[in-house]
């Protein structure tokens, strides 16, 4: 979770175990149709300034006139309104102090009106002052003081109705775009484009999602249920969507200290030490919903921190919030946001507590700030919260489902009148149509071409009728061992069947004239919890001692990247299936059968020297036979599904995996008995405001007496590019044992340290510090049992270790390391150690 450090292994990782969904796809197509038309809703922006000096006026009073519509301006003096079931026809901006200014509305459009406010002599009558200090600071120290009593804290349970809403648009139109060839066969995409109220910038819609569910919360002990009663995402029959739309799947606490958006700690207005953080004034008071409210307005004390701008109403009485708004600060160290705000109600619910009734979050997407002629996405999200029921015992048994979203039969077959019904607002016109026009575009065959490219290029594989064709990056590379290449292959697709999968390939070396191939079966019994059943065979090369996310030897880029020849492989002939058995979400076993034989290289031989026999013995394979357990326990995990395969987003929680592995012996002409352990731990955490940090710990023992390729050699990294779970200073084949313990951790800073460097702030880089260490053993068994190749040797009694300092964000998508090895650096085994290296990798993170 986090960033994505993309190295060749980890994009071909993450294709591999995941594909974009149909209905994401789908808006990506859409996001090319972009065009400019309006809208029925009548949709205000503008900026309130002094006439005299052209300075913006801050909490200015914005009224439509002949309604209960309003709002302020903010610091820089800015507004927006959207003004829905009445008819207006003039805006009022006035001020204490200046001249009110109105003018005149055009009804049902999009418009920009800006007000010149004159200042205005006014007499007032005498008043004296007593109070000492900002009373906004105090009103924000009885927020702070009364938290836990106006959150959940008096309920052991709690049952409330959610309707979530999420649209995804393209903004950033142009109209020079509207009459090219290309654009023809969509122009009846222009009646549902639509201008926003927040940016001005005209947007269409192309995905929408409406999500109606169930939400059960347990105190003690704690625990958290969804029913996704009914869910429809722009027309796609998808319940891995409706899974991750669902109410749980984003959710902002302002009571805390921080709130995570897009995993960045954005420091809460209302934090307990937020005084650090924000300034504060008093700016209103007034009933809402019978119980008077002060209206407060915060904006950020310094440049580039992860603060807001906006405003909250706050109870006389309980200090509980009433309303609050967020907006990210400008000048934010976050990538690809140009704008995000949150807007939360609460109301006064069972004649007990504030609890929230209403919340809208927005997001404009654009890999360039500020870009106005640059297509970006716009994505906006709206939920509502009512029937509230506290410690109610009736549902007690919901929390012993073993998933935490629970999605009911049929939940995705709910006709438009059921829709219509359970809405807490009515769809408008452009919402109204979205599902239409997303079943219209998909009719469009130019559609699908573009549909099948965009596809394929970020999935790997390339749709040709019922089969898929690739990996493409697989199709051609180069090693010191096979010479060029060549790779064909394909999989299944869901058009044959969404149960089971079915992939093969064959490739062909130039050098060593040796066709390699392997065929895989998967079967989904379910997908949520997840039971499957994997059945494979492969004959083909590997390189012994590549971390799990390294690079693959056959890569197109491998040939690229690396720091050396690519001579070390390893044939291997293998097969294997295992189990898949999710308990419930946090608890995933899998059972696992494997025979492996590993061939030597050219002319060359296995050498072991057995006790039982006074000669050398020359192996030409050698032949596994094992079974094996894996556990993994993750506590509150996440997970974004694709059609077979899906990805761990996040936990809170560390994630614990145990591996186990028993060698048969005698067994399909098995040669040795072993046991093989691992025990990992792996956990992301956030530090506040001091950035995050990431560690993986991964300790392993293995009983028995084995030849070199069956002990642990340990990962390494000869490429050019930073991989997390290698040493990178270490080569192929430097150090074996048979019982180890291996730790990573990193820390990002997140710009903590830049952000205070006035030239180098603009820049927006950001700091990373990194430690590797690994210790292991080798018994005197395994050390004479076989014969080691080049330089492969236990570590001793001196751990390996290697740490490092990075800069990362360089124009948004590059990082550069500058890494020491600390350790091992005059071995007279290995001259050629490399004591320093520059490693540079591709970085993608909000």
């Amino acid at each position: 979770m986090g960033s994505i450090i993309l190295n060749i292994g980890l994009i071909e990782k993450y294709i591999r175990s995941f594909r974009l969904s149909s209905g994401f796809l789908l808006g990506l197509v859409i996001f090319l149709l972009p065009v400019i038309a309006q809208s029925q809703i009548t949709k205000i922006i503008g900026k309130v300034v002094d006439k005299e000096n052209n300075e913006p006026i801050p909490f200015a009073n914005i009224i439509i006139l002949n309604s209960l519509q309003g709002t302020l301006t903010d610091f820089e003096g800015k507004y927006s309104l959207e003004i829905k079931g009445v008819k207006p026809d003039s805006i009022r901006a006035s001020l204490l102090g200046y001249a009110q200014n109105t003018k005149p509305i055009s009804i049902g459009i999009f418009q920009t009106i800006n007000f010149e406010l004159s200042s205005k002599d006014q007499e007032l009558p005498e008043v004296v002052i007593r109070y000492k200090g900002n009373p906004a600071d105090a009103l924000i120290d009885s927020i702070v003081k009364y938290k836990q009593k106006n959150t959940f804290q008096p309920f052991q349970t709690s049952q409330f109705n959610v309707y979530t809403k999420i649209r995804l648009e393209a903004n950033n139109v142009s109209e020079r775009i509207v009459g090219r060839k290309f654009m023809k066969p969509f122009q009846f995409v222009l009646t549902y484009v639509d201008t926003s109220t927040i940016n001005g910038k005209s947007y269409l819609p192309v995905m929408m999602s409406e999500t109606n569910s169930v939400i059960y919360e347990r105190k003690s002990p704690k625990s958290k249920r969804e029913i996704i009663n009914a869910s429809r995402v722009s027309g796609i029959d998808n319940t891995n969507v409706s899974q991750f739309l669902g109410s749980m799947s984003q959710e902002i606490d302002v009571y805390q200290n921080f709130t995570e958006i897009f995993e960045k700690n954005f420091v809460s207005p209302i934090a307990n030490f937020s005084h650090d953080y924000y300034k504060y004034y008093l700016v209103d008071s007034s009933f809402i919903n019978k119980k008077w409210c002060y209206h407060i307005m915060f904006k950020p004390k310094r440049k580039q921190e992860l603060t807001y701008t906006g405003g909250l109403w706050v109870n006389d009485t309980s200090y509980a919030l009433v309303q609050i708004n967020l907006r990210i600060a400008a000048d934010a160290n976050i990538n690809f946001i140009n704008d995000l705000g949150v807007e939360q109600q609460f109301e006064w619910t069972n004649d007990q507590i504030w609890m929230k009734s209403k919340e809208r979050l927005w997001a404009d997407f654009n890999p360039f700030e500020n870009a106005k002629k640059i297509i970006g996405l716009y994505g906006h999200k709206t939920t509502f919260y009512n029937n509230y029921i506290f410690d109610s015992l009736d549902y007690e048994d919901v929390f012993k489902e073993p998933t935490y979203v629970i999605i009911q039969e049929n939940a995705v077959q709910n006709s438009d009148a059921y829709w219509d019904t359970i809405r807490p607002e009515s769809l408008t016109g452009t919402e109204d149509g979205i599902y239409e026009m997303v079943d219209s575009v998909k009719n469009v065959p130019r559609f699908q071409r573009i549909y099948d490219l965009l596809y394929g290029l970020t999935g790997g594989y390339f749709p040709w009728g019922k089969v898929e064709i690739g990996p493409y990056f697989k199709f051609f590379s180069y090693n010191k061992v096979e010479g060029a290449r060549v790779r064909f292959g394909g999989r299944t697709s869901t058009e044959l069947s969404r149960k089971f999968r079915i992939g093969a390939y064959l490739a062909y070396g130039t050098y060593d004239e040796q066709f390699k191939y392997g065929a895989d079966f998967l079967y989904l019994f379910n997908k949520n919890p997840r039971r499957s059943l994997f059945v494979s065979f492969k004959y083909d090369m590997e390189q012994l001692g590549s971390s799990p996310d390294g690079r693959s030897t056959d890569n197109i880029l491998s040939s690229f990247y690396s720091r050396g020849p690519i001579d070390k492989l390893t044939l291997v002939r293998e097969y294997k299936t295992y189990y898949e058995h999710e308990w419930f979400n946090g608890l995933i076993n899998k059972f696992v059968v494997q025979r492996r034989e590993i061939f030597p290289l050219g002319n060359t031989k296995f050498i072991i020297y057995p006790e039982s026999v006074e000669d050398t013995v020359y192996l030409n394979s050698i032949t596994t036979s094992e079974i094996g357990l894996d556990t993994r326990i993750s506590f509150h995990e996440k997970y974004i599904s694709g059609k077979f395969s899906r990805i761990s987003i996040k936990s809170q929680y560390p994630i614990i995996t145990i591996r186990y592995r028993y060698g048969f012996p005698n067994l399909f002409n098995t040669d040795f008995t072993y046991h093989k352990l691992n025990i990992g731990v792996k956990q992301w955490f956030n530090l506040g405001t001091i950035g995050w940090s990431r560690f993986n710990l991964d300790i392993g023992k293995i009983w028995g007496t084995l030849p070199y390729p069956l002990l642990k050699i340990h990962d390494a990294n000869e490429t050019w590019l930073f991989t997390e779970s290698a040493s990178n200073l270490m080569d192929y084949y430097e150090f074996i044992s048979d019982q180890y313990i291996n730790l990573f951790y990193t820390h990002h800073f997140d710009g903590l340290l830049f952000n205070r460097i006035p030239l180098i702030r603009k820049l927006k880089w950001r700091e990373v510090i990194y430690f590797k260490g690994v210790y292991g053993t080798l018994t005197d068994a395994n050390r004479k049992f076989s014969e080691f190749p080049g330089n492969l040797r236990p570590l001793g009694n001196e751990p390996y270790l290697e740490t490092g300092v990075a800069i990362e964000n360089i124009f948004k998508v590059f990082r550069i390391d500058a890494i020491w090895r600390l350790t091992h650096l005059d071995d007279p085994e290995n001259q050629g150690v490399s004591k320093f290296g520059i490693f540079a990798s591709l970085y993608f993170a909000f």
